[in-house]
């Protein structure tokens, strides 16, 4: 039946990925792809630390693609090793750094490791992270149960099951199992009661923003009349001084082609001429 061999070919892919994590367990590996091409089958390695994985002049990865063929059945198996651009965005990256810290170091500390980890996740830019650290590894008499939170995290609906990040590890001690659950939402999900709050503008401004954009949207092309001004001449009004009889100055002024200007009392004033 097709149902079966879709169910074995899913089967021996969960074994490959499991073989490839045990194999690969080190700091900064983080899951593994599978996927069919016409020239064959093609394993994809995510990891911050591409050079840990790779091995001094490709030895890992050899023996990998080796182990692939012989136990596995992989035809021409071609292995792939993609770099991850945040780590601290990453749950699984982060939890499997936690427990390499305890099985280096001792859970002793972990309430430390468990703050600084957090702070590094929210400095990365998440919009909210949690980290559950528990089992009967942790010092003390019975198991604990420790969470870190920061931020704003979902924990049900749609959000939380299909678009926060989650993954889990587990650190075999001599105390004990010591397991960490992190759970985090990263900044390119858009979240259904996001609200964004913009300035109300006066309504002279909206108006001039219609205007501006009736106006790009269809420019309608007007030609403009040149208007001729006609400017009036004015003559420049030259004064000569006499004396009179009694010797007071008295101003006498020379006629323009328009207009004649006398003095008065209060003033001066102006007379039309007429022209010939």
């Amino acid at each position: 039946m097709i149902e079966r061999k879709f169910l074995k070919e899913k089967i021996n892919e969960f074994r490959i990925e499991e073989y490839v994590s045990n194999t690969l367990d080190k700091s900064g590996y983080s899951h593994t792809e599978i996927k069919r091409t016409p020239l064959g089958e093609k394993v994809i390695i995510y990891t911050s630390k591409p050079g840990l994985i790779v091995g001094r002049k490709g030895s890992n990865i050899t023996s990998l693609t080796e182990t692939l063929k012989t136990k596995f059945g992989m035809e021409n198996p071609q292995i792939e090793i993609s770099e991850i651009e945040n780590p601290n965005l990453n749950p699984k990256t982060v939890a499997k750094n936690i427990i390499h810290t305890f099985e280096r170091f001792g859970p002793k500390r972990f309430k430390s490791i468990g703050y600084k980890v957090l702070e590094s996740i929210m400095k990365a830019g998440a919009r909210g992270a949690e980290i559950v650290i528990s089992g009967r590894g942790l010092p003390g008499q019975r198991a604990k149960l420790w969470r870190f939170k920061a931020g704003y995290l979902k924990k049900s609906g749609d959000i939380s099951e299909n678009f926060i990040a989650k993954s889990w590890a587990v650190a075999h001690l001599k105390s004990g199992a010591v397991g960490v659950k992190v759970s985090i939402l990263t900044p390119d999900v858009k979240l259904p009661d996001d609200i964004i709050i913009r300035p109300i503008e006066s309504p002279v401004k909206a108006e001039e923003k219609v205007i501006k954009e009736k106006t790009e949207e269809a420019p309608v092309k007007e030609e403009k009349k040149e208007k001729k001004t006609t400017k009036k001449k004015v003559t420049k009004k030259k004064t000569t001084k006499k004396k009179t009889e009694n010797g007071d100055n008295k101003k006498e002024w020379i006629k323009t082609n328009e207009w004649k200007i006398y003095p008065r009392k209060n003033g001066w004033a102006k007379k039309r001429t007429n022209k010939t």
